[in-house]
């Protein structure tokens, strides 16, 4: 097959950068598992591109949307505040809640009740 030049494939993706991006992505894709739209001949993934582009054997939209795709990134996570980190699942703690024990709930509600009976605010 007679070689593929950039000629070629401007007539079906006119802006050259695009069309670098494309075939790109396209290489990519085949390196992943894509199958091929045309015959290899020998040549590498981003000659089969550029050849499969300017034979319209792949859609641009279908390389636009999985380039698009692609680089599209997750956002960061936020800061977890403190009080919030209690209740974050660890190794130790596989519900997620803070341990405590029956003791220091009863410790706890006492000094609460306490705390109502004589006015003072608990602390």
């Amino acid at each position: 097959m007679a070689r593929v030049t950039v000629e070629d494939c401007v007539e079906k993706v006119p802006n050259r950068f695009e069309l670098v991006v494309y075939a790109a992505q396209r290489a990519r894709n085949i390196s992943r598992g894509e199958e091929l739209t045309i015959d290899r001949d020998n040549d590498k993934n981003p000659v089969v591109a550029l050849r499969e582009i300017a034979d319209e054997t792949v859609q641009i939209k279908a390389l636009r949307s999985d380039l698009i795709r692609s680089q599209a990134r997750e956002p960061e996570p936020e800061p977890v505040e403190e009080e919030v980190q209690d209740l974050v699942p660890t190794e130790q703690n596989i519900f997620g809640l803070q341990e405590v024990s029956a003791e220091e709930e009863e410790a706890d509600d006492a000094r609460a009740i306490e705390a109502a009976l004589t006015g003072r605010a608990r602390r």
